[in-house]
This record gives structure tokens, sequence and C-alpha cells, in this order.
């Protein structure tokens, strides 16, 4: 079997996507930090752009958004649709790519996800299963 053939998406990203992908965050971010969008669902949040993920051929980028740590409605996220080709165009004048990718939404859930753990990491139960384990290890 050729090398190609084992090559698969275990492997995960090339340098190339995450490079392609960080140049693409930077820029969603610029365009979110100076536009002001006429979008009625999309007046006044501050959508904050945590990470994007590239397909393989470059052509479709993910953007992974929340709104200053809030988690978008589906209102936003629908907005967010109807804007991406006015942020497909913009995103092509800043970064150089051989075609303007196609940009899709996702609500961030890394945060919450974060906040749930350490709430769970504090419960009184889970302290004391720590406290137990940490004095049988002494």
């Amino acid at each position: 079997m050729s090398k190609q053939h084992h090559r698969g998406q275990a492997e995960g990203p090339s340098q190339r996507q995450l490079r392609v992908a960080e140049e693409v965050r930077h820029a969603l971010s610029a365009v979110f930090t100076r536009e002001e969008f006429r979008d009625p669902d999309l007046h006044g949040v501050h959508v904050t752009v945590t990470e994007v993920r590239a397909s393989p051929d470059l052509k479709h980028m993910t953007a992974f958004v929340s709104a200053l740590g809030r988690d978008l409605t589906k209102e936003q996220l629908a907005a967010l649709k109807r804007v991406s080709p006015f942020l497909r165009r913009e995103v092509a004048h800043a970064v150089r790519l051989k075609f303007a990718p196609d940009l899709h939404f996702q609500p961030d859930t890394a945060l919450n996800y974060a906040m749930h753990i350490n709430e769970v990491m504090h419960r009184p139960e889970v302290q004391r299963d720590l406290a137990t384990k940490k004095d049988g290890e002494e």
C-alpha cells in the first residue's frame, strides 16, 4: 500500500491548513472589530472568532464564534450566514488564496464546557474524592 493510502483524517490538518485557517481567523476578527453590520440581528453584537478550521482543499472554512463569552442566538447565527458573502469578499481581500473560501459558522461551546468542568471539579464530593486520593498516595 502506498503512503498516500494511509494518509487520512486521523492525521489531522496539514501545516498549510493550520496557517491559512489562522490567517482567515485574523481577517474575520478584523472585520468584526471594525464593521457595524446593517443586519438588525447583529446590531451591537461583538462577535469573537475563537477558531477557524480549513477543509483540505481550503475551499471551506468553519469559524467557531461567540459573542464575548456568550453563545450566539439562532437568529444571530442566521444573520452571520446572511452576511457571509460580504465576509467572504473581505477575507478574499485580506488572505491571498486561489479561491475565496465558503464560510460556515458554528457556535463555540468550549468556554461553556470548560466552565462546566470547573463547576464539577469544585463539587464537595469531587473535592472529597480528590483529597482522599492525595492522602492515599502519600
